[in-house]
């Protein structure tokens, strides 16, 4: 009976490590959208920014919030290296992916979207944070 309580303990903590990365991603990229939408009027241009100074731009924000989430939660929640290795390369796809369904959501019930609504800004976005907690992380 204890071995089985044990193999019960062990999956449910290769859960938890796997979504607690995704979740900690997720949660730093919708509070980055929540903030975008509400100072989207601010910055407000005749001419937006140029796609690949948007990305750039999402990239080092990405970045910043990696070293924000590091300053917070200095252990990264995968202990095995070949799941961070994983981790930095399927979340930021997974993240992108919902930041993309977000977008078609708001455009579908008429809601403003900002250029993080897109699978290619959000991925940009998510894979920076994973990157700098891959790097840094303990």
């Amino acid at each position: 009976m204890e071995i089985i309580i044990e193999i019960l303990l062990q999956i449910f903590r290769f859960l938890f490590q796997i979504l607690g990365e995704f979740l900690l991603q997720l949660i730093v990229e919708i509070f980055a959208e929540l903030i975008g939408q509400s100072t989207k009027r601010m910055w407000q241009r005749d001419v937006p920014f140029p796609a690949v100074l948007a990305a750039l731009g999402y990239a080092a924000l990405g970045a910043a919030c990696g070293g924000l989430s590091l300053w917070l939660v200095p252990t990264l929640l995968l202990d095995v290296p070949g799941l961070r290795l994983a981790n930095l390369l399927v979340t930021p796809v997974l993240v992108g992916a919902l930041m993309g369904a977000m977008g078609a959501w708001r455009r579908r019930v008429g809601w403003a979207r900002i250029r993080l609504d897109t699978f290619a800004f959000g991925f940009c976005f998510a894979f920076a944070m994973a990157l700098v907690r891959f790097i840094w992380g303990a």
